[in-house]
């Protein structure tokens, strides 16, 4: 009994108590963060007024052409056209010549001998959302969409500032190493909502405890992991200077026993008025 006591009790210190990042998303385009008694939430695509579609292009797709290069991207969703689609060689990772820029988040293209080929550089199924400056959550964030095959590497990143009269933006490209393309907006979708979470949080005994719970779950998680892979013990034996914690949760398990004795034996003398008088 004593030993499973124990698993369980490491059990909650290495699974349960340890504290997650402060970072949550529930979308590829809401992202939530935590500082201080703040809580940053950011939503691209929920409506705004003036912009129904949030920081999404209402024509199904936003498109740049720069130095003999074109760029069509959406944010948060798949692109959609109709009127003025890509025509490029090379559409076949986003729908394919009768469809070229459908099945995709961002496509590039560029002249080659003559000709426009297209390079998808995002899916929807790999974009990720991150603060542009984590020390300043106010600036806005930042969205990065990449090719989800393995053999193309190449990315758009798309940084949403926040600007809360208008919008604006989208005036260059920025091409980084082979293909690898930037660009900037300014969006009153870029500002987050911000929400005071003032005295809702652990404080600093409760952090405290909460490290020191996770470093020694995480002592008895690597001293586990070496007595099991290196000098092949097994069973809760496994458990590092296993006599110790029991004997240790013996004794609390006594001390607990005797504190409770001396409850109900207070409670059972202020019940019964008449107690036996020693002599």
């Amino acid at each position: 009994m004593t030993k499973q006591c124990l698993t369980w009790a490491l059990l909650i210190v290495s699974v349960f108590l340890c504290p997650k990042t402060i970072r949550s998303e529930s979308g590829s385009c809401d992202l939530s963060v935590i500082r201080g008694n703040s809580m940053y939430n950011f939503s691209l695509p929920s409506p705004r007024p003036n912009y129904p579609h949030g920081a999404l292009s209402e024509d199904g797709f936003y498109k740049l052409a720069l130095n003999g290069t074109f760029l069509w991207f959406q944010l948060c969703d798949q692109m959609i056209f109709n009127h003025d689609p890509p025509r490029c060689v090379g559409c076949q990772g986003c729908g394919g010549p009768l469809h070229c820029g459908m099945k995709c988040n961002a496509l590039v293209a560029e002249k080659i001998e003559g000709y426009y080929v297209c390079t998808t550089i995002g899916q929807h199924s790999t974009t990720n959302i991150a603060p542009i400056d984590e020390k300043d959550l106010r600036k806005g964030v930042v969205v990065k969409m990449s090719a989800s095959n393995p053999t193309n590497k190449c990315s758009l990143s798309v940084s949403v500032f926040c600007d809360p009269s208008r919008t604006h933006g989208l005036h260059s490209i920025d091409k980084h190493g082979t293909c690898d393309y930037v660009t900037e907006l300014w969006h009153p979708s870029g500002c987050a909502n911000i929400i005071s979470i003032h005295g809702k949080g652990l404080g600093w005994f409760g952090t405290l405890i909460i490290t020191i719970l996770c470093l020694f779950g995480g002592y008895l998680l690597a001293g586990s992991a070496y007595r099991y892979f290196f000098l092949g013990i097994r069973g809760l034996d496994v458990i590092p200077n296993m006599e110790f914690w029991l004997h240790l949760l013996e004794i609390l398990q006594s001390f607990l026993g005797s504190l409770v004795g001396r409850w109900r034996r207070r409670s059972q003398d202020s019940q019964n008025p008449y107690r036996p008088v020693r002599r």
